[in-house]
């Protein structure tokens, strides 16, 4: 009753601040157009998938599974929902999906409707998707519903004595697939066993990336010989750091692409004026010399990934500050030493590869300033390290055959 009326009171406040805000607008419009797109769409006669991502990040973690999915079941459609526009919004003509919608607000109406339209013969949810209406209707209606990448702290409201609704949630899954032990063993805990320590579907679709055209010709014109450093996924607080070191540096011999996570117009321009080194923006690049630059920010998305490639040292965003620290397994593909800021105990990729000795963490300039010193002056060590990272990687992958070998079984 308590998580209805919670969900009741949610909607209400969205639309409220709607107008002023672009991103909640976004979601809110959005969501205002699901049934009717579903409705033109689907027809009873159709077999369907159900994939459901929170945001960008879940996507790309369940795209190897979502892909494999799709060969293997070629006359469903596939559904694909997000809940954040910042999934949506980039992936709404993905070529994984049939249609791609936001997911309405998990109210006990629209969770009816919503399954009654799409009738999945097999829903996967990804990492921390859950939603009791969605999930119970799913159960009722006996439907086939996974769980990939999870990953559980004992503190998350699950394993809490107030937390009854949500714990009931998970029984609705057939199985859940977590990304380690302490996932597992938290599940177990409140008896739930059906569950499989399979890992984190994200190796699996970064060593993909190796298998991808990889080639940027703007940043090998860029780059040319130089040492290159890349940030990607940086907020303001790890420019804080970053631009206080870039204006040190004069040699010619290292060049810096920027990567921010906010791309709009008056913060690039701001991030661009505090730079006191040669810098052009990727939106103004066309007839320009790139390899008179000493710094490149990329002022548009879709590139990061690919990027890497080019980096002799990486830093990775969000671990200085508050906002949660980015992917850095799609860094540590291409074999390279890799920064963090401070913050990334919830994250035990990071905190494995720091064990390994491939990722450092740093709190302050003199911190980042002894590693780059190491990493560039010791071209050994830097291979060395960058190795470390990429033989993690190929350790940890095969998450996603574990879940299509128990897939094929439940459907």
């Amino acid at each position: 009753m308590i998580y209805n009326i919670g969900i009741t009171v949610v909607d209400f406040g969205l639309k409220c601040v709607a107008p002023f805000n672009n991103k909640i607008k976004l979601g809110v419009k959005g969501r205002a157009k699901t049934f009717d797109i579903l409705k033109s769409k689907l027809n009873k006669s159709d077999k369907t998938l159900w994939f459901h991502c929170a945001s960008l990040g879940e996507y790309e973690q369940g795209l190897p599974v979502f892909q494999d999915l799709k060969k293997l079941y070629k006359n469903h459609k596939i559904v694909l929902s997000f809940f954040s526009p910042s999934g949506y919004e980039i992936k709404k003509d993905s070529s994984i999906a049939d249609i791609v919608v936001y997911l309405p607000l998990d109210s006990k109406t629209n969770a009816s409707n919503f399954i009654d339209i799409i009738r999945p013969e097999l829903t996967v949810f990804v990492k921390y998707e859950i939603w009791p209406n969605y999930l119970s209707t799913l159960k009722q209606g006996n439907y086939k519903t996974i769980l990939i990448s999870a990953l559980f702290r004992e503190t998350q409201t699950f394993f809490r004595f107030y937390g009854k609704k949500l714990k009931k949630a998970l029984f609705a899954f057939d199985h859940i697939f977590t990304q380690d032990q302490q996932s597992k063993d938290l599940l177990k805990s409140i008896g739930f066993n059906s569950v499989t320590v399979s890992g984190d579907t994200r190796f699996d679709r970064v060593l993909n990336q190796l298998d991808q055209d990889n080639l940027l010709p703007f940043i090998e014109a860029f780059k040319q010989d130089s040492l290159c450093f890349v940030a990607g996924s940086i907020w303001p607080e790890d420019e804080e750091i970053l631009v206080e070191y870039i204006n040190t540096q004069s040699s010619k011999k290292l060049k810096f692409i920027l990567v921010p996570h906010d791309i709009k117009t008056p913060y690039i321009e701001k991030l661009q004026q505090k730079i006191k080194l040669n810098s052009v923006l990727y939106s103004k690049k066309e007839n320009k010399n790139l390899k008179d630059f000493q710094v490149l920010i990329i002022d548009t998305v879709g590139y990061l990934s690919r990027i890497y490639k080019y980096a002799d040292i990486a830093y990775v965003g969000g671990g200085m500050g508050t906002k949660g620290l980015h992917n850095t397994l799609e860094a540590a593909v291409f074999g390279i030493p890799i920064i963090i800021g401070k913050n990334y105990s919830k994250h035990p990729e990071a905190i494995s590869m720091i064990d390994h000795g491939g990722m450092f963490s740093v709190s302050k300039l003199q911190e980042f300033e002894k590693i780059m010193e190491l990493l560039i002056q010791d071209y050994t060590e830097r291979l060395k390290i960058g190795q470390q990272n990429f033989n993690f990687i190929k350790k940890n992958r095969g998450a996603v055959i574990q879940i299509m070998e128990y897939s094929r079984k439940l459907m």
